[in-house]
């Protein structure tokens, strides 16, 4: 979440009209995250959140991320759930830029993910993958391995001060990933963006997950492989193997992995580290300086790429 669309109290208030809210209290930018604008919208009987669309987010792929959303509140899986308007509907227009207003969540976020949390998350990860394994829904994850080698020819086209043994790290990294990245596993729907600041809890448990807007058709171990690297390491970027086993043991409590699914999920792991560090490396040197986002480390994630290419094999990971 970030803020790039600045709002004034009477367009967010003329906005909430179109749904027929006219109790408008406060609002409030939410600058976590790099891809769309987000406000925290408070009125004298319920909370919303506004999402203004940017960047990344193709508008022909909004039906796709209102529908999930729409089915998995349905299903009551704990997310936020779009809001249709006095037309019946729940895409709709701000500045020029689609928007849609969605229930607040409650719960927060936390800067320290535990063991504990970590059975969780997987379980609830797992939860999800049973939920959109039966849903006739898809979309591409653009974001993929056949991108990765174009986002990063993207980025050091430009005058950047990335040295030469990254730049050659990377694209051999990339070839490896190229070569040995698996054809078959077990995929349907997956968030495919599992961090903690898109994860709430509520005293100690997982109480919902929010921003879906990279769910894609993918690899269900992929989605491990995220969060490996989303929430196993410790601030020092050393691996915590007891986060990874709580991990894997929440997940299998619903959904038991595949020999092949352990098999690939170093590579799998290796891959979620290249496609965050390329897409947080050309925000770094691409993002609007008058937008209000905080801008992620890029070089946090090549240490994770570096540390899944030495690992051999699904046993590794918890020795």
């Amino acid at each position: 979440m970030a803020v790039y669309t600045k709002l004034e109290p009477q367009e967010i208030s003329n906005f909430l009209q179109q749904y027929n809210i006219y109790n408008f209290k406060d609002y409030k930018g939410i600058t976590e995250g790099v891809e769309n604008t987000n406000y925290f919208i408070r009125t004298s009987e319920q909370d919303y959140i506004l999402t203004i669309y940017e960047k990344r987010v193709a508008e022909n792929d909004l039906p796709f991320f209102i529908k999930l959303l729409s089915i998995l509140s349905e299903k009551r899986f704990p997310c936020p759930k779009p809001i249709a308007n006095k037309n019946n509907e729940k895409i709709n227009k701000i500045k020029n830029k689609n928007a849609a207003l969605v229930t607040f969540l409650s719960g927060k976020s936390k800067n320290k993910i535990t063991s504990e949390d970590c059975f969780q998350i997987g379980k609830i990860a797992a939860q999800l993958h049973e939920l959109t394994k039966q849903l006739k829904l898809s979309r591409k994850n653009n974001l993929s391995i056949e991108n990765w080698k174009s986002i990063f020819e993207k980025t050091i086209k430009e005058k950047i001060d990335l040295d030469e043994t990254t730049i050659k790290k990377t694209k051999d990294y990339l070839s490896f990933l190229e070569n040995n990245w698996p054809k078959n596993l077990p995929q349907g729907i997956i968030h495919a963006d599992l961090f903690p600041d898109n994860i709430f809890f509520t005293t100690n448990k997982v109480s919902g997950i929010i921003d879906f807007y990279f769910a894609c058709n993918d690899f269900f171990a992929y989605e491990i492989a995220i969060c490996f690297n989303s929430i196993c390491f410790d601030n020092n970027s050393t691996f915590n193997m007891t986060k990874a086993k709580n991990l894997i043991d929440g997940y299998s409590s619903i959904r038991i992995l595949s020999n092949d699914e352990k098999k690939y999920l170093p590579i799998l792991c290796m891959g979620a580290a290249m496609r965050f560090f390329l897409t947080r490396l050309y925000d770094f040197y691409n993002t609007d300086n008058k937008a209000d986002v905080k801008i992620k480390d890029p070089f946090e994630y090549f240490k994770k790429i570096e540390f899944h290419s030495s690992i051999k094999n699904f046993n590794e990971y918890f020795i």
